[in-house]
């Protein structure tokens, strides 16, 4: 591809990430805004590490991923010190050049008029395909719509670092065709501080207007698989293992219901150790909650373990959950939250500043913990439960709040903007070549 070209007068999008497969708050909404740009006429391609579309509208590189070798060394040399090995910036540089070439051959293969990074220019976990795009960008002046879900000033973890020149070259550039996506306000608010930059709010979404299935004959025996016994109640906690979940108050919440009950951990811990793990696992013994960790049964895909038992979807648990928690001490925005909404189920949320400031104030009914799990919300907890019409009355309530502030239509309302000033560049640069 020639590198003064401006990309290709295309309705071809290309979603590019470190990852775009499985059930992350990003390859989820990455199939979201996918969504909505197909029923616009476009055709979505993809670019990644590690992807699960369709093999004809990807484009896997290795390098791409967090978890490659070479990129993870990169990670360990960069963040945690203050002064970076001289040979840590030449092997940058040079993953960051031979992520560039195949982002033009990505580019190139797909004819792509519209690229949309998801996440790769917002937090760090790959340095050399954050400068690789905004390089890409710099040099064909391509039209981007940069999504950002959670910024590195965001993580104490990556505060402490030798490569601010790259945080601030690439996380993210400041590009006058880059139109900048945040997920909340504070991001908003905290990236214009930083940058300067301006961005539009467009919130985490959910299919609202389309109500989830009844459960299936796969998913009738969810119960039994889980071992929850006919008068046990179900909890469930659908998210990772680390520590800004908070899980430790959903275990406490359980132990001072004073019922008969399993909490269900749905994930596993992921990319950020297991030690909050294994203190989860202490502190249900400690307060004698009957906990299950699950996530060799729980995928993205139904199948069948080696040992030969069913593995189910997130989708087929909700369904049969009495009681969903979700203690998160920090989110980016709360997907988990929406799930719970959207399969009708009464949760437990954490006061955490997202929820209060963007969520709260359009009138969910919620159990609310405040920082710690209050007497208050264990009896709010325990009428809820006891009281099936009152419980239907709040999960009815909220799914219409839902539908009217986070459903796909308020997501291809937001969209309609960039896909007219799209679709009329297309059409103005189609008309001087004819």
């Amino acid at each position: 591809m020639n590198e003064s070209h401006k990309g290709y007068p295309t309705k071809n999008v290309g979603f590019i990430s470190t990852r775009l497969a499985g059930t992350d708050g990003v390859s989820l909404e990455t199939k979201k805004w996918a969504d909505v740009f197909d029923a616009e006429g476009y055709q979505c391609f993809y670019f990644g590490g590690e992807l699960d579309r369709p093999p004809e509208v990807s484009y896997l590189v290795g390098e791409a991923h967090f978890s490659h070798p070479e990129i993870a060394e990169i990670y360990q040399g960069s963040f945690d010190v203050e002064v970076r090995d001289r040979f840590l910036s030449e092997k940058i540089h040079k993953i960051a050049r031979y992520l560039k070439d195949h982002l033009y051959a990505f580019i190139d293969r797909f004819e792509i008029g519209l690229i949309i990074p998801q996440n790769a220019l917002t937090i760090p976990m790959n340095i050399p395909l954050g400068l690789a795009i905004t390089q890409v960008i710099m040099e064909t002046g391509i039209p981007t719509i940069a999504h950002h879900h959670d910024f590195y000033w965001e993580r104490d973890r990556f505060m402490t670092n030798a490569v601010w020149d790259y945080l601030t070259m690439a996380f993210p550039p400041k590009i006058p065709s880059v139109h900048h996506v945040v997920i909340n306000s504070f991001a908003d608010e905290q990236l214009s501080l930083r940058t300067g930059i301006s961005a539009r709010i467009i919130p985490n979404v959910m299919d609202f207007e389309n109500p989830p299935p009844a459960p299936d004959k796969y998913a009738s025996d969810v119960r039994q698989a889980l071992g929850i016994e006919d008068d046990e109640l179900f909890v469930l906690q659908p998210t990772r293992v680390v520590q800004r979940k908070g899980i430790e108050h959903a275990i406490e919440l359980v132990h001072r219901l004073g019922m008969k009950a399993k909490l269900v951990i749905s994930h596993a811990s992921g990319d950020e150790g297991y030690d909050y793990e294994q203190r989860l696992r202490e502190y249900t013994e400690l307060m004698k909650v009957n906990t299950v960790f699950v996530s060799d049964i729980i995928t993205e895909q139904r199948g069948t373990t080696p040992d030969g038992r069913k593995i189910y979807t997130l989708e087929d648990i909700f369904p049969h959950a009495d009681l969903v928690t979700y203690p998160s001490t920090f989110e980016g925005f709360g997907n988990a939250f929406l799930e719970a909404i959207y399969f009708r189920k009464p949760v437990a949320v954490n006061f955490y500043s997202v929820y209060a400031k963007d969520i709260k104030p359009k009138g969910f009914a919620v159990i609310e913990l405040d920082g710690f799990v209050t007497a208050k919300a264990v009896r709010r907890t325990k009428e809820i439960l006891d009281n099936p019409g009152l419980c239907r009355e709040i999960v009815d309530h909220n799914y219409e709040i839902a539908r009217q502030y986070f459903s796909y239509e308020v997501l291809h309302r937001h969209l309609h903007q960039y896909i007219e000033e799209h679709s009329s560049a297309l059409r103005a640069l189609r008309h001087t070549q004819h």
